[in-house]
């Protein structure tokens, strides 16, 4: 009885600091992880609600006047809550531990904290086990190649002549 107990608290606990960890993120992060949660969440065959778990690492690129280029890697865990659970509730969904990882990698471009529709956000997020050593070049590519192709001249870029 004291072991279930311990579970059910670890269990709670567990679920509660994936959750913190979201909510420590900047807004521009939390953006992202939350554009990722939903495209996950909305595909049909997913069963169980995925909730943020941790990051693994972030990057900007500061582009300046308020834009930046931001990746994220991170993962989603599975929880015990059903598909289509609403919002307020889902503080309360507890992690499952015999389900595998979601890894997920995005990278967009932000200005003001709000994903900017151009270019188009990459989102890849894939069962963990699945993940591949090309899956990862080809993230790696995708996100390099939104954050290069932005260049634009700039007020202080220009050269006048005299």
């Amino acid at each position: 009885m004291a072991t279930l107990l311990l579970i059910v608290l670890f269990g709670c606990v567990w679920s509660a600091a994936g959750q913190d960890e979201l909510m420590k993120l900047s807004a521009g992060y939390k953006a992202g992880a939350k554009l990722a949660m939903e495209q996950v969440n909305s595909h049909e065959g997913v069963q169980q609600h995925f909730l943020f778990f941790r990051s693994i690492k972030r990057s900007e690129l500061d582009a300046g006047f308020g834009a930046k280029y931001l990746s994220h890697h991170f993962n989603l865990k599975p929880t015990r809550c059903p598909k289509g659970t609403a919002a307020e509730e889902l503080s309360k969904c507890k992690f499952r531990n015999d389900r595998p990882l979601i890894d997920c990698m995005v990278c967009y471009k932000t200005y003001l904290d709000e994903i900017q529709e151009s270019p188009k956000p990459y989102i890849h997020c894939i069962h963990k086990p699945a993940l591949t050593k090309d899956m990862i070049k080809v993230r790696r590519d995708a996100c390099e190649n939104m954050s290069y192709s932005a260049g634009s001249v700039t007020l202080l870029g220009v050269k006048r002549n005299r």
